[in-house]
C-alpha cells in the first residue's frame, strides 16, 4: 500500500498523480489523508476519483478524514458521494481524530467537523470508521477500541435507527474487509480462524452499549480474553 496527504504539499495535484503513478507501478492499493478543512473549497477527491478511473483503481483507493464533506449542504455532499460511489473510492471517517482537530477557528458553535459514513453509505460509498493513532498530538485520547469510535460516530451524527447502527458495525468488519480487499474474510471453512468473541445480542447493542469482545483468536490461537466485571456481595449492615 502506498500513501499520500497532498494537503502538505504545495502541489496537491502533483503529488496525487505521482502517487498513482507509483501504485500503478507496484500494484498496490492507495489510501490517502484527504480534504481535510474548515471549508468545502477545493476538494483533492474530485481528481481522485478521475484518476481512480484513469488508472482503474476502483475499490483499491481510500480517502481518509474527509472532514470538508461535513460542511457541505446536504444536497452538495450527496452529489460528491455519488461521485465517489462511482469511481469505487473508499471513505474512512475519524471521528475521533476530526473532532479534535476541527473547528479550532471558532470560540462559540464549534463545528463538529465529521464526515457522515452513514450518509455517504446511503450514497453507494464503501466507509470505515477508524481512528488516526491514538494518543498523539492529533488524536490525544483512546483505547484503540473500535466499537467505541462507532459508538462516537453514531453520538456525533445522531444516528439512532437500527439499521443505520447496524451499519456502524459493518463499518468496522465487512466494510473494513472490503477496503482491505481481503478475499478470505469471515467465518467460513478454509478462511483464517480470526474471530473476535462479543458479548451482545446484535450489532446495535454493540455500537449502542460499546460491548467489549470477551476474547479474539488469530489463526485458532486465543490472544485475548476479556473477563467481563463481577457484582461483589454488599456487605453485612450496608443500605
Amino acid at each position: 500500500m502506498i500513501g499520500a496527504a497532498p494537503r502538505y504539499d504545495t502541489d496537491h495535484g502533483g503529488q496525487l498523480r505521482r502517487v498513482f503513478e507509483l501504485a500503478r507501478e507496484f500494484d498496490v492499493d492507495i489510501d490517502m489523508h484527504l480534504d481535510f478543512g474548515n471549508t468545502p473549497d477545493d476538494l483533492d477527491v474530485l481528481l481522485v476519483c478521475e484518476l481512480t478511473e484513469q488508472y482503474g483503481l476502483g475499490g483499491r483507493v481510500t480517502a481518509g478524514h474527509m472532514t470538508k464533506l461535513s460542511v457541505m449542504p446536504p444536497a452538495d455532499m450527496a452529489q460528491v458521494a455519488r461521485r465517489l460511489a462511482g469511481a469505487r473510492v473508499n471513505v474512512t471517517v475519524l471521528p475521533a481524530t476530526d473532532l479534535y482537530l476541527m473547528g479550532r477557528d471558532q470560540d462559540h458553535g464549534v463545528r463538529r467537523g465529521v464526515a457522515d459514513a452513514n450518509v455517504l453509505i446511503e450514497h453507494g460509498v464503501n466507509c470505515s470508521l477508524s481512528s488516526n493513532n491514538v494518543l498523539n498530538p492529533a488524536t490525544p485520547y483512546g483505547d484503540c477500541s473500535l466499537i467505541r469510535m462507532a459508538n462516537l460516530h453514531a453520538n456525533l451524527l445522531q444516528v439512532s435507527q437500527p439499521d443505520q447502527l447496524r451499519e456502524c458495525f459493518s463499518m468496522l468488519t465487512e466494510r473494513s474487509a472490503r477496503i482491505l480487499n481481503l478475499g478470505d474474510y469471515g467465518i467460513k471453512v478454509g478462511n483464517p480462524a480470526d474471530i473476535v468473541v462479543i458479548d451482545s445480542p446484535s450489532p446495535e447493542r454493540t455500537v449502542a452499549e460499546i460491548r467489549h469482545p470477551v476474547a479474539v483468536f488469530k489463526r485458532g490461537r486465543r490472544t485475548v480474553t476479556w473477563h467481563p466485571a463481577e457484582l461483589g456481595s454488599a456487605p453485612v449492615g450496608a443500605g
